[in-house]
């Protein structure tokens, strides 16, 4: 028999488990890998996000890792259960960019270089089960609303979503994703030994190289790299399309600043000799102008898509009742709309119990519809740009949100109280919109495996109350540790609600400014070329050492893809690249509770 086993002796040898019935998928293994997977990778991205400026998505990284737990741990090997893990973990990590968006404006706000007077102490003391019920509601919205526009924008209209597309690719291929968590986990060891190696060699924090000055550079110029993995790692997963964020930093330091020297202005000049001044106090406004024109002409343009999702509402709603089919594949239409009603009342009554007998009722009932019909708006729109181009205008949004009701806010009631009402609205809108986007990602991938989107659908609702809970004591761990908006966490999209927020509450706005970069942002909102223009905006006023380490990133994954092929570039790259996001952020926050309790302990 050449030393072959009969078929019968081999069966004997190797018994194999025969699985009946359907594949497992909405299971306890998946739920609960989700939430420990969503848990990290909140922490993660929220760190990283408070450095760059802007979010990542987490499905990718939870899918990979979902593969090295449940088969590498579990033997477990269903498609979708892994999918509905990836669902979770990235419905926790939603909270992580609405609220590292839009809350930290409010410690911000308090320091002594924007509150000399100490006007806004009391911003920071503010309820804190209050603004985690806020951001917990305005989850449940964001999922409510745009649930019902599945069919349209992933049957009928095809969006490509490619972040879903990438997601599905890891879940078809367990194998490799077991390798590529092995990649993970060593990038990210890594990645946090450079971290502690680089604070102390350096002495700070925020380690920075000033290169520029070593090789006799003008300060103008302020060639400084930010000593940091993570950073190199966001940029390598942006790859191509990330260059539009350095752009805007290059344009500022190595066009505008070397004009500004031949041009010898006077006032302008003195901030030369300080890169970090000149980006305050020129650059800055100019960009949350761009961010704001972006986020402005994204909705022009997706009014077509914002009718259109009427007729989808209807047609839903038809499905829902005319066919059983559809009644198995999606979640009631009729709980959706109890809990988007649900949810403007409960957003009400947090907005009346935020800030004491200031509020009125009619103004927070007014708030609480407002915030809710932007939710619904922007809920679209960042859906249909994420179907389009992957990118998300979720700051811009939020910027002009909170705009909107800091202006209701401020008739009849004092700064500080209408600066913490409208902030705690714009957070459970800014968390709302997020969710959003992230269930059409997540439904785009479960619809190329052939999962049940009702299952997903109620995965997400697993998974968003947990973030919120966690993103909250991440803020306050990071803040007394770091203090945001300082050089060690700049934490830019705060920073850009906090200028708007106190130029509108000292009627000290730079129009000028804003206008220019608005108009500027429009124009680019409607060049073709998808968000450039809120990434142009980022680069403007981020602190430069960030963009240029970011912009390696970039580098890397052009040059991976043109020599080593893009298969290198998806299951080596991705896994590393993501390995040392977690890595270096793990460290990071883990770094600070260790400080926070050596001085306690001391």
């Amino acid at each position: 028999m050449n030393g072959l086993k009969p078929s019968a002796e081999l069966n004997a040898a190797a018994p194999r488990t025969i699985h009946r019935g359907p594949y497992p998928e909405l299971t306890w293994p998946a739920v609960i890998v989700g939430w420990m997977l969503g848990a990290m990778i909140a922490v993660s991205i929220g760190y990283a996000s408070l450095i760059l400026g802007f979010s990542i998505e987490g499905s990718e990284l939870a899918a990979i890792l979902g593969w090295g737990i449940l088969r590498g741990v579990l033997r477990r090997t269903s498609i979708v259960e892994n999918n509905i893990n990836q669902t979770i973990a990235s419905a926790v990590n939603g909270a992580s960019a609405g609220m590292m968006f839009s809350i930290p404006a409010l410690f911000i706000l308090t320091t002594p270089a924007r509150d000399p007077t100490g006007e806004f102490a009391s911003l920071t003391q503010f309820n804190i089960p209050l603004m985690v019920l806020a951001c917990i509601t305005g989850g449940v919205l964001g999922l409510a609303f745009i649930i019902p526009l599945r069919k349209q924008l992933i049957d009928f209209d095809r969006l490509a979503y490619p972040g879903g597309i990438a997601v599905a690719a890891i879940l078809k291929s367990p194998g490799a994703g077991l390798q590529k968590a092995l990649y993970l986990i060593g990038a990210g060891l890594v990645a946090g030994a450079f971290y502690l190696a680089a604070i102390k060699l350096t002495g700070s924090d925020h380690p920075d190289w000033t290169l520029g000055e070593q090789l006799g550079l003008p300060p103008y110029l302020n060639v400084t790299l930010f000593l940091s993995l993570m950073t190199i790692g966001v940029g390598f997963l942006s790859g191509k399309g990330g260059l539009w964020f350095g752009t805007g930093g290059f344009l500022c330091y190595w066009l505008l600043a070397p004009l500004l020297v031949h041009m010898g202005q006077g006032g302008v000049t003195e901030l030369l000799e300080d890169p970090n001044a000149l980006r305050v106090t020129l650059y800055r406004p100019t960009g949350i102008g761009m961010l704001i024109g972006a986020a402005l002409g994204g909705i022009v343009a997706a009014l077509p898509l914002i009718l259109s999702a009427f007729k989808s509402l209807q047609e839903s709603s038809r499905a829902n009742y005319g066919d059983s089919a559809a009644m198995s594949d999606e979640m009631p239409i009729r709980l959706l709309y109890f809990a988007i009603v649900a949810g403007v009342f409960v957003l009400a009554t947090i907005c009346y119990q935020s800030v004491g007998d200031e509020m009125t009722l009619w103004r927070a009932a007014l708030m609480a519809v407002l915030g809710t019909v932007w939710v619904w708006v922007a809920g679209v729109i960042v859906s249909e740009c994420l179907g389009r181009t992957n990118w998300s205008p979720l700051s811009g949004m939020t910027l002009i949100a909170v705009t909107i009701l800091l202006v209701i806010a401020r008739s009849g009631m004092s700064s500080p109280a209408a600066i913490l009402s409208s902030v705690m609205v714009g957070a459970a809108i800014c968390v709302a919109i997020a969710q959003a986007g992230d269930m059409m990602l997540d439904l785009k991938s479960g619809y190329l495996i052939g999962a049940m989107p009702r299952r997903q659908q109620i995965a997400q609702f697993i998974g968003c109350w947990l973030g919120p809970l966690i993103v909250i004591g991440l803020i306050f761990v990071l803040h007394k540790q770091y203090t945001l908006g300082s050089a060690n966490l700049p934490a830019p999209q705060g920073e850009a609600l906090a200028s708007m927020i106190q130029g509108i509450v000292s009627d000290n706005v730079p129009t000028y400014r804003y206008v220019a970069g608005a108009g500027l942002g429009g124009a680019l909102a409607f060049s073709g070329l998808g968000g450039i223009g809120v990434l142009i905006g980022l680069g403007f006023y981020m602190p430069f050492d960030i963009v240029l380490t970011y912009t390696l990133g970039n580098l890397l994954r052009i040059l991976a893809d043109r020599y080593l092929g893009r298969h290198f570039s998806e299951h080596v790259g991705v896994p590393v690249a993501a390995g040392l996001i977690v890595g270096e952020a793990m460290v990071g926050v883990g770094y600070a509770f260790y400080q926070i309790l050596q001085g306690a302990f001391s």
